[in-house]
């Protein structure tokens, strides 16, 4: 009996690999990479094989320009704005890391109490219901 489970679990582990199709990929007319069984008429598409990862993109800084250095107002003005825009990054990172904590509280407790102006109360399955809808257009808008 153990060999009969044995084997069946071989060939099923095996057949997995051996269904696997051809992947196609190409870049439409927008620029937008596309993956499909089938390849585009009229189009130069490449084979992807699933079984080896492509390689992720490594982040590096950027190669130095052949620029004149900025006077030192304007390298000011420019780490001024960068550590804006690293802030508001942060900002946004945890904000969708907060909506996304609620939402799974709405959705998984139906019988939620919050606190408004010192009084706690009980939201009903409308208001949890809508809610539900905010936070999640909310993480459509604003999170990646």
């Amino acid at each position: 009996m153990r060999h009969m489970i044995l084997t069946g679990t071989l060939m099923l582990a095996l057949s997995t690999t051996a269904m696997a199709g051809q992947i196609y990929k190409w870049v439409d007319e927008q620029g937008v990479t596309h993956f499909g069984a089938q390849p585009p008429q009229g189009q130069q598409a490449t084979t992807v094989n699933p079984s080896i990862p492509a390689p992720r993109p490594t982040t590096s800084e950027p190669a130095p320009s052949n620029e004149e250095p900025l006077d030192p107002e304007q390298a000011a003005i420019d780490k001024k704005v960068k550590e804006q825009v690293a802030a508001e990054e942060a900002e946004r990172k945890q904000f969708c890391e907060n909506a996304r904590t609620n939402l799974a509280q709405l959705e998984n407790n139906p019988r939620l109490r919050i606190e408004e102006e010192g009084e706690v109360r009980r939201i009903d399955e409308n208001e949890r219901q809508q809610r539900i809808a905010d936070l999640k257009k909310s993480i459509a808008e604003h999170c990646n």
